[in-house]
This record gives C-alpha cells, sequence and structure tokens, in this order.
C-alpha cells in the first residue's frame, strides 16, 4: 500500500526538511563520505540492498546517508528509485554453484569436500566492545592493511567448490523439487495473487525484511510451525552476471556484465515419504544480496515452511509474504503519522452520544421498544 504526503503546510513542510539537515549536521567533525559508508559499513550496506531489491553499494549507502542510518528509510528510498529505471534486460540465470567462494561452512557435516572456509565473520568473536576503535586513524589502518595483505597468499585458493546438498543428491536421499508448470512471476511488475507461485514467493522472501523474517523462522523453530532443519551448506561469494546476447542465434551465447555477491543457503530439513515410497531430505532455499546470513537462513526456514500443510504462522502463505515485506510494514505503521481528523471526530462523536445516552437512561429508565422506534 503506498502513502503520499498530505498537500498543504508547505512552508512548515519545507522548514521540517531543514531541520532534518541540521540534525543530520551538527556537531559533525568532518563530512561522512558515501565512500566510507560504503566500504566500512558492508553488512548494513548488504541489509539495505536485499530489502530495497537493488543490487548497487554505491546507491545503498548514499540512501543510509540520506536516511541517517535508518534502514527501513534507506530500503524505502532505494526500492522507491528502483521503481523509476527501466527495464532493459533479463539476466541469464546465475548460477551461485559456480560463484566465486569467499566463506563456505556446512552444520550438517563435519568433513566437506575441500573444507569448511569460514571467511570473514563474527561468529566466533566475543561479543565485547573494542575501544580502540575510538583512537583508530587513517594511519592505523594502513598500517594494519599493509601488514595484513603481505601475509594474504590467494595462490592456491580454489575458487568455484562443489555443492555439499550433491553428496546426498548422488546417494539418492535428497529430493528434487517438483518443477514449476508455470511462467516465472515477476513480482515488480505483477501484483501478488494467492496462492502464491514458488517464484513469487522466493522473490517476496528474498526482499524481506530481515528482523521479522527472523522472528518468524525463530517462531517455527521454537515449536509454532514445522521447521526446524540444520544447515546444509552457506556459502557466500561472489558470481557472474551475464545477459543474453542481443544478436545472436545460440540462446546460450551471453555477455558478462559484471559480478554480484551473494548469500546462498540450503538447510537440511527431516525426510518425507514420496509418492513411489522412497524416504528422502527435503531442502530448504534462501538466497540473499551481499552476505546476509541469517536472512538466508530465515528465507530458507519460511520457504521450507510454506510447503508444508498446517495451521502454524509460518505456514500460512498470505500471513507469511504480507508482513515481511519492510516497505509495506514501514508505510503501514508510518500512515498512523499522517492526520486521521475526520475518522478520529467520527469515534468521538460516536462515543459522546453513546455517553449522553447512558447519562439519558439513568435518568428516564431504560428505553421502551416506542422510544426506539421514535428514535
Amino acid at each position: 500500500m503506498g502513502y503520499v504526503a498530505v498537500t498543504g503546510g508547505q512552508q512548515a513542510i519545507e522548514k521540517a526538511d531543514q531541520l532534518i539537515q541540521w540534525y543530520r549536521l551538527k556537531g559533525c567533525s568532518e563530512v561522512l563520505a558515501v565512500e566510507q559508508i560504503e566500504s566500512q559499513m558492508r553488512l548494513l550496506i548488504d541489509r539495505v540492498m536485499g530489502e530495497g531489491g537493488l543490487y548497487s553499494p554505491e546507491y545503498a549507502a548514499l540512501a543510509l546517508k540520506q536516511s541517517e542510518g535508518d534502514p527501513a528509510e534507506a530500503a524505502f528510498l532505494l526500492r522507491a528509485y528502483r521503481s523509476t529505471l527501466p527495464r532493459n534486460h533479463y539476466s541469464v540465470t546465475v548460477e551461485p554453484s559456480q560463484m566465486r567462494v569467499t566463506r563456505r561452512i556446512s552444520s550438517s557435516f563435519k568433513d566437506i569436500p575441500d573444507g569448511q572456509i569460514l571467511g570473514a565473520t563474527y561468529d566466533y568473536t566475543h561479543r565485547l566492545l573494542n575501544f580502540n576503535l575510538r583512537e583508530e586513524d587513517n594511519e592505523t589502518i594502513e598500517d594494519f592493511l599493509k601488514e595484513y595483505e603481505i601475509e594474504l597468499d590467494l595462490t592456491d585458493h580454489k575458487l568455484t567448490l562443489p555443492k555439499v546438498a550433491e553428496l546426498l543428491r548422488e546417494q539418492g536421499l535428497l529430493a528434487n523439487p517438483s518443477p514449476s508448470k508455470s511462467e516465472l512471476v515477476d513480482i515488480t511488475r505483477d501484483k501478488l495473487l494467492f496462492p502464491a507461485p514458488r517464484s513469487a514467493r522466493l522473490q517476496v522472501l528474498t526482499r524481506g525484511e530481515t528482523g521479522a523474517m527472523t522472528s518468524l523462522a525463530y517462531s517455527s523453530m521454537r515449536g509454532y510451525g514445522a521447521v526446524h532443519p540444520t544447515v546444509g551448506e552457506l556459502r557466500v561469494g561472489y558470481a557472474d552476471v551475464h545477459i543474453p546476447y542481443p544478436f545472436a542465434s545460440d540462446e546460450e551465447d551471453s555477455i558478462y556484465i559484471g559480478e554480484i555477491k551473494l548469500t546462498e543457503v540450503e538447510t537440511i530439513n527431516s525426510f518425507t515419504q514420496n509418492d513411489e515410497g522412497d524416504v528422502k531430505f527435503m531442502l530448504g532455499y534462501g538466497l540473499t544480496f551481499g552476505q546476509n546470513e541469517v536472512k538466508a537462513i530465515s528465507m530458507a526456514i519460511l520457504e521450507r515452511s510454506l510447503e508444508t500443510e498446517g495451521n502454524a504462522p509460518t505456514q500460512d502463505e498470505e500471513f507469511v509474504l504480507l508482513h515481511i515485506d519492510s516497505v509495506e510494514a514501514h508505510g503501514f505503521v508510518s500512515h498512523l503519522k499522517l492526520p486521521h481528523y475526520i475518522t478520529f471526530q467520527s469515534m468521538l462523536d460516536r462515543i459522546r452520544k453513546t455517553q449522553d445516552e447512558g447519562k439519558n437512561e439513568k435518568q428516564t429508565g431504560p428505553r421502551t421498544a416506542s422510544t426506539f422506534s421514535y428514535l
């Protein structure tokens, strides 16, 4: 649902906008450059890009600067900007299995082909405030980068790694998802209808608000749902993006236009019995822009949960998909700040009328049938 600012009071609105700028800039010792936000707030940038549905670290950083660090407002700005852009091409299907991996773990298997790669993560650090960051300056940063980069040795690093889920699939222990017979739905152009096809569900989930998705996934794991998986594989890395070559007769011909950072999660869920009587594990799938691991895991939980039948909130397709969208939720809750004068005045008139009628009943006694007919 979209809401626009109320008309009227133009001068007051302009002054309010100036006041925003004053609060944003007062007391700053130096200008916070967009490039600094982009390079030093990478996880926040990744979250905003995912919820905004636009892969652009620079514009995500700009949106964060404009919104004073509010991720919901920044995602709103990014989503609004994305809606103005032309759709020139549809890319060839991106293959996360071919991504240039920077982090890759599995909680289902101890030993996996080519080993586990911890990569950049806060998972194994102490949650203690680092007060040394107050004294950090450009010289400290340069010294660290120079010293660390000398230690880096990427010559033997294997960029592409096999998928862990293939181990189960090769042994016939993993159920393949049923192929979709319907065309892919583009939720940015087509209205979301229920029941939604899997392509639409995945698109809504991948743009969902991180906190809302985490909360719903957590509720499922605690018993208000049917899904409590283990992580078959979590991988973070860079995947190539290609678009079809416009003048080629072969559909496989494509043009490389760049790479995007992705987080992909495949969760292994409790086994089920198919129509042939075979018992196999079921996969849950999550894919997000950037490095946003909790959201990707939550997406895999909710995706699997929506594939199961039941009465839990996380198994209700409409409940999940309509309440995890950050722009929808942000806009609907924020609209309460807009004028509701007429609505409230109507409620006020009704409660006053009810109170007056109650006073009259105390004075004159209960109304008879003729009294009601007269009113």
